[in-house]
C-alpha cells in the first residue's frame, strides 16, 4: 500500500449558488500519476485548485501528511512548494528570463542561496530540453518551450506532487508532443502527479489511474484499463464516445 500524500474529505465548493464540487472524497499516493477527465465544468479544475488553495474550499479537509492545510497557523507558502503547480497560461514572470524564473522561488521561498539554486534550475532545465534558452525572456519563447520552462520551475523546488491543470490546452497541436514528452518521462521517473487533461492518450498510457468527473462529483475512479475499454456508468461512456 503506497503512502497518501494528500487526503481530500467531503470537499465542496460554491461559487455563490453554483455548487461546483459536490462532496468530494480523493486522495494521492506517493508515486502514482493520476488523470482527471471529464467534460468542460465538471468540476476538474476547481479540485486542483483547491488543492493548491488557489480556490478556498466552501466545505471539507484537505490533509497534506495528515496534517490540515486550513488550519490557520499552516505554513502555506512551504506547502505549495511541496505541492507544485504547472499551470494551462504557463504564469512565467515575463520581466527576467528563464533562468531567473527557475531560480527565484527557491531564493525567495526555500532560501537557497543563488549559486545553488541556478545549478538545481540548469538540471532541470536540461531535463525538459530548454537549458539553450536560460538567457530567453518569455515573450522571446513559442508556447511548448514556456510550458517546459514552467515545468523545470517547478521541480527546481522540489516538490513532492505535481498539479498539471490542463498543461496542454492553450499550446498549438505540433506543441503538445513536446511537453507530453517531459510529462511522461517525470511519470517514468516516478514522481507524483495529478494532471487534469482532455489528451485522452496521455490518460491511457501513461497513468496509473483515471479519475472522471461530471457535474461537480468523481463519477468513476480506476485504472485506465477499465475506464477506457469498461466505463461502469453511461455519463462516462457519452464523455468517451464523443472525445476518442
Amino acid at each position: 500500500m503506497s503512502e497518501t500524500i494528500i487526503q481530500v474529505d467531503h470537499l465542496k465548493k460554491n461559487f455563490g449558488e453554483n455548487e461546483v464540487l459536490k462532496d468530494i472524497d480523493f486522495s494521492v499516493s506517493k508515486g502514482e500519476v493520476t488523470c482527471i477527465i471529464g467534460a468542460s465544468g465538471s468540476g476538474k479544475s476547481t479540485l486542483l485548485r483547491c488543492i493548491n488553495l488557489l480556490e478556498m474550499p466552501t466545505d471539507g479537509r484537505i490533509l497534506f501528511h495528515g496534517t490540515d492545510i486550513l488550519y490557520k497557523k499552516f505554513k502555506l507558502r512551504q506547502y505549495r512548494a511541496r505541492v507544485g503547480m504547472v499551470f494551462q497560461q504557463f504564469n512565467l514572470f515575463e520581466n527576467i528570463n528563464v533562468l531567473q524564473n527557475c531560480t527565484v522561488g527557491q531564493i525567495k521561498v526555500l532560501k537557497r542561496k543563488k549559486k545553488q539554486a541556478e545549478e538545481i534550475a540548469l538540471k532541470y532545465l536540461e531535463l525538459t530540453g530548454m537549458l539553450p534558452f536560460i538567457n530567453a525572456r518569455p515573450s522571446q519563447l513559442s508556447g511548448g518551450q514556456k510550458q517546459r520552462v514552467a515545468i523545470a520551475r517547478a521541480l527546481s523546488m522540489d516538490p513532492e506532487v505535481l498539479l498539471f491543470d490542463e498543461p496542454t490546452s492553450a499550446l498549438d497541436p505540433e506543441m503538445v508532443g513536446e511537453v507530453l514528452g517531459v510529462m511522461r518521462e517525470l511519470a517514468l521517473s516516478g514522481m507524483t502527479m495529478l494532471v487534469v487533461t482532455h489528451e485522452m492518450a496521455f490518460a491511457k498510457d501513461v497513468s496509473n489511474r483515471v479519475v472522471f468527473m461530471d457535474n461537480g462529483i468523481i463519477l468513476e475512479d480506476s485504472t485506465p484499463g477499465e475506464i477506457f475499454n469498461n466505463p461502469k456508468e453511461q455519463r462516462t461512456r457519452e464523455f468517451l464516445s464523443r472525445v476518442l
